[in-house]
């Protein structure tokens, strides 16, 4: 209390609470097309602190710790854990793996500490790393207290990977995209590898068998590449790497349609002339119109502009023609 009797103020304090299983998954999934975590190694303190410092630049105020929760056979710590147990400002919080690898009891976790934390105020925002609608709860409880949520997500390879009500109800969102995560993730080394040495030879100041940096690894891959060999013509480009170079237009219009006739159908003409005359859809209608194709196409368009502009070209045609306004494609 202060002299004239009026309670102190609040000073601005965040914690940063990451569900560890979706945020694995859900970059396997985008870097890797793989939620399995023994298909990729994680740098987990390096990305501990990259999201320390992101949410030191984004949220007002002192950290008061980061959350941690994972999951382990009978609760009992793996190797890795242990050492982020022992990070300063990380508090691990192990919930049960059960024998078909599912986690069980992590989303209560964070449910009870999110709330704790508002009630007794002791924090004034949350950040949530998580997808699953079961944080919902978490959420209205923390803002009955007046704590604000910020929820991060990571970048959906398409569609999307959280849940909609979680993202309503959440006071802002935020997409960590593959350019952030992709320094601390990488592959692990398949038993079908080629034969040959184990790994790169030592570096200068690298002891012989070190586990070399992620800066290191794709620094390598990048300078290999254009290195060519003679040899007899290679393979086909299989369909996954070919669908890095780019969706095919024709592809891409037809989902364009496609989502405007469901959209016609399910929401109605009303709803739809309201959209009119175009060429411009408001930003929620945007996102929704790139989701619904993504998921039609099986692959995500955030990467090609060109393409999501096919996308909007052949939304707005079939629109066009179901009003009888007699307007081609802006784009050639």
């Amino acid at each position: 209390m202060t002299e004239t009797g009026s309670p102190l103020p609040l000073l601005s304090r965040y914690a940063i609470m990451i569900d560890v299983g979706y945020i694995y998954a859900s970059a396997g999934e985008l870097l890797f097309s793989t939620a399995a975590r023994r298909e990729y190694r994680v740098d987990t303190d390096k990305l501990i602190q990259a999201l320390t410092r992101h949410a030191d630049d984004q949220v007002r105020g002192e950290l008061l710790r980061v959350y941690w929760y994972d999951a382990a056979r009978d609760r009992v710590p793996t190797i890795d854990q242990r050492v982020i147990a022992q990070m300063p400002w990380v508090k691990l919080r192990l919930g049960n793996l059960n024998a078909r690898g599912q986690q069980k009891g992590v989303d209560a976790q964070i449910r009870a500490d999110m709330e704790a934390l508002a009630r007794h105020r002791a924090i004034t925002d949350a950040v949530l790393v998580a997808g699953d609608e079961d944080m919902v709860p978490a959420v209205e409880a923390a803002q009955a207290f007046g704590v604000r949520v910020h929820l991060w997500g990571v970048e959906p390879p398409y569609g999307t990977n959280q849940a909609e009500h979680l993202v309503w109800e959440s006071d802002t969102v935020e997409v960590l995209e593959r350019s952030f995560l992709e320094p601390y993730f990488t592959r692990s080394p398949g038993p079908d590898s080629p034969p040959g040495p184990a790994g790169p030879p030592a570096r200068q100041g690298q002891p012989a068998g070190a586990k070399p940096t992620p800066a290191v690894v794709f620094g390598e891959r990048h300078v290999a590449r254009p290195q060519a060999r003679p040899g007899p013509v290679p393979p086909p480009v299989p369909a996954s790497v070919a669908a890095r170079l780019g969706p095919e237009r024709e592809r891409v219009e037809e989902a364009g349609e496609h989502v405007a006739q469901r959209w016609i159908l399910t929401r109605g003409e009303d709803n739809i002339r309201d959209l009119l005359p175009g060429p411009i859809l408001p930003p929620v209608i945007d996102k929704e119109l790139l989701v619904d194709a993504e998921k039609e196409l099986g692959l995500s368009l955030r990467a090609y502009q060109e393409a999501r502009e096919w996308l909007r070209d052949a939304f707005w045609e079939r629109v066009h023609r179901q009003f009888g306004i007699g307007v081609g494609r802006s784009r050639s």
